[in-house]
Parts: C-alpha cells; sequence; structure tokens
C-alpha cells in the first residue's frame, strides 16, 4: 500500500463534497434568488430584445443594453421573432447542452462543472461565456470559431496569440482575417450602426453602477498577463492556457466570465 492510498478517500470526499456544495448554490441561485430578484436572464433579455436597425438604444448598463459589435446584433435580431420566456428557456437549454459537451458527455465531470458557482451565475444570467469556451475549444480545428470570440467580447482575441507564437499563419489568417472581412462589410452596409457601438462604448468606459461586482483589474494589465501566459503555452504546447487568457482579456471581468474555464477539462484531457 502506497503511502497516498490512506488519503484518497478523504480527497474523493472533499471532492464530493465540494461538488454538492457547488450544486446546491446553483439550486439556492433559481429556486431563491431568481423569484425574489427577479434577474434570471438579464443578459440573455438584451440578446432577445436587440432591434438590429437601432441595437445601441437602451440605456448603457441597463436592462436590455446590447454591447456587442453591429455583426453580432444583426445576428442576433432574429431572437425577438418568438416570445420571450420562449427564447428565455431555449436559451438556457443551449447553455446547458454546451455545458454537458465540455464535460464530454461524463457526467462527474459535467457535474463538477455545473458546480463551480461562476458556470451557475452564467446560466442565470444567461451571457456567452460558456459558448466562448466551446469556440475555445472547436478554435483549435475550426479557426472560425473564434469569429464568434472576436465580434462580441473582442478583447479575448488575446487567445489568438497562440496561432502567432506557433507560427500557425493559415489559422491566424482564418480566424482574424476573416473576421476582419465581415467588419468590413458590416461597416460598408451600416456605418451608423458601428457609430452607435463606438458610442455605447464611451458611454461606459468610465464603468457603470454593475462594475462594482467585477474583478477590479484595469483591463491593460489583464491583457498583458493573459498574453504572458497563452505566448508561454504556445511555446510548451499547452492548450489550457488559451481559456485562461481569454477570461483575463475580457472587458469587463464579472464573476461569471470565469465560466469561460470550462474549457479547462477537455483541454487538459487533450493535452
Amino acid at each position: 500500500m502506497t503511502s497516498a492510498s490512506p488519503s484518497s478517500p478523504i480527497r474523493r470526499a472533499l471532492t464530493d463534497g465540494s461538488i454538492l456544495a457547488g450544486l446546491l448554490f446553483g439550486v439556492y441561485l433559481f429556486i431563491v434568488v431568481a423569484p425574489a430578484a427577479g434577474t434570471f436572464g438579464f443578459d440573455a433579455y438584451a440578446y432577445w430584445r436587440v432591434d438590429s436597425a437601432d441595437p445601441y438604444g437602451a440605456t448603457a448598463g441597463g436592462l436590455g443594453a446590447f454591447t456587442y459589435t453591429p455583426v453580432v446584433a444583426r445576428a442576433f435580431g432574429v431572437f425577438g421573432s418568438v416570445g420571450w420566456l420562449d427564447f428565455l428557456w431555449l436559451w438556457a437549454a443551449v447553455q446547458v447542452g454546451t455545458l454537458i459537451w465540455l464535460g464530454r458527455a461524463r457526467w462527474r465531470t459535467s457535474l463538477a462543472l455545473a458546480a463551480f458557482p461562476p458556470i451557475a451565475l452564467e446560466i442565470y444570467h444567461g451571457n456567452v461565456h460558456l459558448l466562448m469556451a466551446a469556440a475555445i475549444v472547436l478554435g483549435f480545428r475550426y479557426p472560425v470559431a473564434w469569429w464568434f470570440i472576436l465580434l462580441t467580447k473582442v478583447t479575448p482575441g488575446v487567445g489568438l496569440l497562440w496561432f502567432a507564437v506557433r507560427r500557425e499563419w493559415r489559422s491566424l489568417a482564418i480566424a482574424l482575417g476573416g473576421a476582419v472581412i465581415l467588419v468590413a462589410l458590416s461597416l460598408a452596409i451600416d456605418p451608423a450602426a458601428w457609430r452607435g457601438w463606438l458610442d455605447s462604448l464611451s458611454a461606459t468606459a468610465g464603468g457603470s453602477p454593475l462594475n462594482q461586482f467585477s474583478v477590479p483589474i484595469p483591463l491593460p494589465i489583464r491583457l498583458a498577463v493573459g498574453g504572458a501566459i497563452v505566448a508561454w503555452g504556445a511555446r510548451t504546447d499547452r492548450r489550457w492556457t488559451v481559456p485562461v487568457a481569454v477570461t483575463l482579456g475580457l472587458p469587463v471581468l464579472w464573476p461569471s466570465g470565469f465560466a469561460i474555464l470550462a474549457a479547462l477539462p477537455w483541454l487538459s484531457r487533450r493535452a
């Protein structure tokens, strides 16, 4: 018997206890907080109500404020064709399905991911961080998946340093060049929407009341650290550094933004 054997049951108990505690947090969030606060789907609501003709009309930082590029605004404009509650539950189903896929359909891995509090918050608010995690995983084989990241949050594109450092120029051209082409076409078709987007970014440049819940580290510092991490990972073949860098590169790092780390189990296992 090795010296590690006696501690194995303890480690397993701690792991199972942590998963149970995380799942209970999720249950509390949806059963207790949601009815009292009425904020279930706060971010998803902005995706549903966005008007592709005037996507940035809502008060910056408030309910329904849309902050992504006009390319995404036009794509998300179709969501309003269904009822709000129908869209909310469909969006939640997509998030849960993505979570299961990121867990590679292994029930224990999926449960462990679901027990990670930022993921519960992510599904509660209905943001796109889990979809970004899936895009990172897919992006190693299909660089076109990076378009979603670049055209929504933009600055997490720091993760593309992976391709640059490894001199994988074809993948970098597909990921970055394709997004640039889409932006150029959108800018030519609807320049007013891009002015509105830039105005909305200026309006929130100093932060919003909700920023009190974000990680108080300036974006330039986070981008520098994230860039260094992914550059090191690219040189040493550590794919898990990409979701770490992308998380650090978020324009505003909310607690739910750490849901991007749901890509770690897949990429760590791949390595």
